[in-house]
């Protein structure tokens, strides 16, 4: 054997060890940013990325906690390409120019979202005149808000708004301000576990009109197919993940809002992840229904002034 050979099997054995050493080239991953709030409907995601769901599934993710309010100017700025949020609050984004769209659906909420009163008010009607607490227009709460209302004759014009997040206005309420607020677990249930404070009047039990879904930009959709179809079957393999390792999986998700494993599940108790089978059945229909009559009540308070077109906001291919 030559000099010359033998060097380049040494050379060669050399790259083969160094490659057993650190591992396998990794595999290219496609990145992506997801725009979300530490609501207990969002977790599944939190639990994909934590758990390493999505980068087995080739996907390098970061994932942002973002006010509702602001998220869609995330998105047009480009710093993050998805989000999660209600159903109706696409209506807005679309209808003021920001092109976006739902792939899948990721919870409904029973229970999870609701409104919190003082003693003295003993019916939704009893608020004309009062102080509310609730994100601003556009966002989910300001949407409960106004629906709860409506459905007892009201309107936000018969009450004075007062703009405060979620987390802050259940805070400020057990406090002693305001005299009601909006808020969703898991901040509602810091009211749950203050009764001297006031009482939940209302939740989405009583009005079901809270559901979240996912979606992407059309740009990041047509130009990552296979990054769309693997976030998707990642939120999946995470609801499974739920099933088959709950204490491990609500230890991950409670974690990333400062909740132990047991608070968190008191929390998810009062919604209900969508798997791939209630995916179909809610954009087979319910979907449509709700967005129609979601757009109508965002016309008449004057969040949007003008529906978008529901047709480009939905793709289904991804969950069949």
């Amino acid at each position: 054997m030559s000099s010359l050979t033998l060097s380049r099997r040494l050379i060669a054995g050399a790259a083969l060890l160094a490659g057993l050493a650190l591992g396998a080239p990794a595999q290219a991953q496609t990145k992506v940013a997801i725009g979300i709030s530490g609501w207990t409907g969002f977790a599944p995601l939190t639990l994909a990325k934590e758990a390493g769901i999505f980068a087995r599934n080739g996907l390098d993710v970061t994932i942002r906690k973002i006010p509702q309010a602001s998220r869609h100017l995330a998105i047009a700025s480009g710093d993050i390409q998805c989000a999660a949020t209600t159903v109706e609050t696409w209506i807005s984004w679309n209808a003021s120019g920001i092109a976006t769209t739902q792939l899948f659906q990721l919870d409904k909420s029973y229970g999870a979202d609701g409104m919190v009163t003082r003693g003295s008010i003993n019916s939704i009607r009893d608020l004309r005149g009062r102080t509310v607490a609730a994100s601003a227009p556009g966002t989910s709460p300001y949407f409960a808000l106004a629906w709860f209302l409506k459905e007892n004759g009201l309107s936000v014009r018969d009450v004075t708004v007062v703009n405060m997040e979620p987390g802050p206005a259940a805070q400020a309420f057990v406090a002693g301000q305001n005299d009601a607020a909006m808020t969703y677990e898991p901040y509602l249930s810091s009211v749950r576990a203050a009764p001297q404070a006031g009482k939940i009047i209302a939740t989405t039990l009583d009005y079901p009109m809270v559901m979240d879904t996912f979606g992407c930009t059309p740009a990041f959709i047509q130009a990552n197919e296979a990054a769309v179809r693997a976030i998707v079957k990642s939120y999946f393999e995470a609801l499974e993940m739920i099933k088959t390792n709950q204490a491990e999986a609500y230890r991950i998700m409670g974690a990333d809002v400062r909740q132990t494993a047991e608070q968190f599940g008191n929390s998810a108790q009062y919604l209900r992840w969508q798997d791939q089978a209630a995916n179909r059945t809610f954009f087979a229909g319910e979907w449509r229904a709700f967005t129609e009559k979601a757009a109508d009540l965002l016309l008449e308070i004057g969040v949007i002034r003008q529906k978008p077109n529901f047709d480009t906001m939905v793709d289904t291919r991804f969950i069949q």
